[in-house]
């Protein structure tokens, strides 16, 4: 599993994301303009999961299998014509 990390040329606005294992240092040098003026961004953690692991076989389409089919019916409601009304 590799993180993938955000960042932002603090020079020109570039914008960057970059897999990356969390043992290795930050990027410095911005691909757009090439100074070495990248800041990782403080953002949620997005990783990527590959292969047939315990999630996909356990977790990823749960909701799929477990919803029962859809039926339709009708249900008719009885009415009413009372006004609330009494008679003298």
């Amino acid at each position: 599993m590799m993180p993938i990390y955000e960042y932002q040329c603090s020079a020109c606005g570039h914008p960057l994301e970059a897999f990356q294992k969390i043992s290795e240092a930050p990027l410095t040098d911005c691909p757009n303009c090439h100074k070495p003026t990248l800041q990782k961004l403080i953002s949620a953690a997005g990783f990527q999961l590959k292969g047939s692991g315990w999630y996909a076989t356990d977790f990823k389409n749960k909701d799929k299998k477990d919803k029962p089919a859809s039926t339709t019916t009708t249900e008719t409601k009885p009415t009413t014509t009372d006004t609330g009304k009494k008679s003298e």
